[in-house]
């Protein structure tokens, strides 16, 4: 088990293929257009490809385990809309109702699990109810109005810069070292590979699979969270397809225990620079969708 997810020479070859292939479209968008090498602009692909990194990197510890969590875009919308109406609308201190937000995405990510490994019903069913749940709650949450009023100490966690570099980039930054050091470094990150690629192989080594899957539908809970919650709050549709993209991109295998937080990272940067490189062009939004569908495709081959 361990040898298939830890193979480092196969996961190098892994990790330059998709290093070239984001190289590759880099240059062929800096030649396209001269806007996309500006500092701006640069900043900006950071920016936005970090919130998609953040619940990428939650979506690669249940895909790793052979899972599946479609309800992410949902979790962020209801999380982020929570703790921005604790804010404005129950006047709550920034960091508390930033810790009810992610309190929210722990609880739902806890009840996918649950769903999965004590109500025995399979992740893409359980996942998909709760993403019509956390979608509707958002809704009646919101009345279908966008929350206004947010303070600048709220804002500036999505907004904010350290030492020009954007905060959410930052924080991305350390949850994939963390996630790396977690899933490389620990009998935990060796269990979630080893559940993705054995489940009953692990069983039989003392391990319980289902509390294994239990944290990690609650790690993608609460990483979605914080997804909704750094920028400012929105309706977040369509990030499960980012979400579970990136993974793939990044050499992440959909059967489990195959796959890097490193090669995450890249993925979803090839998504970010994609859609920035293809808007600056001119190119609708309906042809992106397209060509990250074609990207994910060429890379399961």
């Amino acid at each position: 088990m361990r040898s298939s997810a830890f193979s480092k020479p196969a996961e190098s070859l892994r990790r330059i293929s998709v290093l070239g292939i984001l190289l590759l479209i880099c240059v062929v968008f800096a030649l396209g257009s001269s806007e996309f090498l500006t500092a701006s602009n640069l900043l900006n692909v950071a920016l936005q490809t970090s919130i998609i990194a953040i619940v990428a990197i939650g979506m690669s510890f249940v895909i790793f385990t052979a899972g599946i969590d479609l309800s992410v875009g949902s979790v962020m919308a209801l999380a982020g809309a929570i703790a921005a109406g604790m804010a404005v609308r129950q006047g709550f201190d920034t960091y508390v109702s930033i810790t009810i937000g992610l309190g929210i995405g722990l609880i739902l990510g806890a009840v996918n699990g649950l769903m999965i490994v004590r109500g025995g019903i399979p992740p893409f069913v359980a996942t998909l109810s709760m993403l019509a749940i956390a979608r509707g709650l958002t809704l009646v949450y919101t009345e279908g109005r966008p929350i206004a009023g947010l303070d600048e100490q709220f804002i500036f966690w999505g907004t904010g810069q350290v030492w020009g570099i954007p905060l959410p980039v930052i924080i991305m930054a350390v949850i994939a070292v963390v996630a790396h050091i977690i899933t490389r470094y620990t009998p935990f990150g060796l269990h979630v590979y080893s559940t993705g690629g054995n489940e009953e192989t692990t069983r039989l080594a003392g391990v319980s699979p289902d509390r294994i899957k239990l944290a990690v539908y609650m790690i993608s809970g609460f990483l979605a969270a914080l997804g909704g919650i750094l920028p400012q709050p929105n309706a977040a549709v369509g990030w499960e397809l980012d979400a579970i993209a990136a993974p793939v991109l990044g050499g992440t295998s959909l059967f489990g225990g195959v796959g890097s937080i490193g090669g995450t990272v890249i993925g979803a940067f090839i998504i970010g620079v994609l859609s920035n490189g293809l808007n600056l062009m001119g190119v609708p939004s309906y042809y992106q969708q397209a060509v990250t569908v074609d990207l994910i495709n060429k890379r399961r081959r």
